[in-house]
């Protein structure tokens, strides 16, 4: 799976350009050609094409422009006769935050973490109240795993267990990926929640002894284990399944105690105002959280956010006997001053290294 990095504005138009306005039986086409500059920036809603700006991060990139930008295409050619271009931006979620926040012209933020929409919404860009939507602003859920060598050779089952003498350990680094909040949030309060503090900071300490690198986003951790460095690796459920084939080329381990994992979406107010797409913006966001899109999104892996797919969700998925939330642990602002704070817990194991 590819990754384009885009770090800038002047960058998103000829690097992050996913063509997918002409329909072929639902497929997209995915020329360089097809940017931003083949309709115009400000284009209408009413016209017979529009293009939409996309940013999001980097493990999604697959799912969004093979399926959902043309199953989307086609729903909004079918009900307005509208053609939709997509550019689209993949990177860190924490990148790609930063990114909009310094004026990356995205429409629609679909990222890892509440926290990094919460900080395109702190730099103004964000106006409305985008968790007022039925699913609460969410667009996936998955939850954080453990990828390991096809029939676990390392005999790894538990979070202690990658702290193993021997273990190498392939880990995103939580400056730049929501994933490896998701991670290390994960490691740190399964282990708080069944035993303390001191237990879950020297846990951390001692897993990170067995990391060779922090890789910048989780798709890059995904690739050092795929690429064959690593006997284990932390990521996101739908990520493993993905990048495992469906667990045919390695394994997947999912201890009992894990966080659930919330993606959240927003249109990016005074984006869509100054291109003159909010409509299409609103439109997708509202399809994206509805029943056509959750199902595509739950075979590539990801757990559904609508209630009515809840029960199929149980047949594809195991739920751990622990699986906490967010919500549990007292919201973003608690997590990140307990571990990403400058006297935070991962900080201190940062710096101790």
């Amino acid at each position: 799976m590819k990754k384009l990095g885009v770090i800038g504005v002047a960058l998103f138009g000829t690097l992050c350009t996913v063509g997918c306005g002409t329909e072929h039986g639902g497929s997209a086409s995915t020329s360089p050609a097809a940017n931003a500059s083949s309709t115009g920036a400000g284009s209408s809603s009413t016209g017979k094409t529009v293009t939409l700006n996309f940013g999001s991060y980097s493990v999604t990139q697959n799912v969004y422009e093979n399926q959902l930008f043309p199953a989307f295409q086609k729903y909004w050619k079918q009900k307005t006769g509208q053609t939709v271009k997509f550019n689209a931006s993949f990177q860190g979620s924490g990148s790609e935050a930063q990114a909009i926040a310094n004026g990356l012209p995205v429409d629609v933020a679909a990222l890892s973490l509440e926290a990094d929409i919460d900080k395109i919404q702190q730099a103004g860009l964000i106006t409305h109240n985008w968790k007022d939507t039925p699913t609460g602003g969410m667009v996936t859920d998955s939850v954080v795993a453990i990828g390991v060598r096809k029939g676990n050779p390392k005999h790894i089952e538990t979070w202690a267990d990658l702290a193993k003498p021997g273990v190498v350990v392939d880990l995103p680094n939580p400056s730049s990926s929501g994933g490896a909040k998701w991670d290390i949030n994960a490691i740190y309060y399964s282990t708080l929640r069944h035993g303390n503090a001191d237990q879950a900071k020297s846990l951390l300490e001692s897993i990170l002894k067995n990391v060779e690198s922090l890789d910048k986003s989780g798709e890059a951790s995904m690739a050092t284990f795929t690429n064959g460095t690593g006997d284990a690796v932390v990521s996101y459920e739908n990520e493993i399944l993905e990048s495992s084939h469906n667990l045919k080329s390695f394994s997947e381990v999912l201890p009992s105690s894990t966080m659930l994992i919330e993606n959240p979406i927003a249109v990016v107010d005074k984006n869509v105002d100054a291109d003159g797409t909010r409509q299409v913006a609103e439109a997708f966001v509202n399809w994206l959280e509805g029943p056509t899109a959750q199902k595509i999104f739950m075979e590539a892996g990801f757990r559904p956010v609508i209630p009515q797919l809840h029960a199929q969700s149980k047949k594809q998925f195991k739920t751990p006997s622990d699986l906490f939330t967010v919500k549990e642990l007292g919201g973003w602002s608690t997590i990140n001053n307990t571990l990403y704070s400058s006297n935070g817990i991962w900080t201190q194991v940062l710096e101790s290294r």
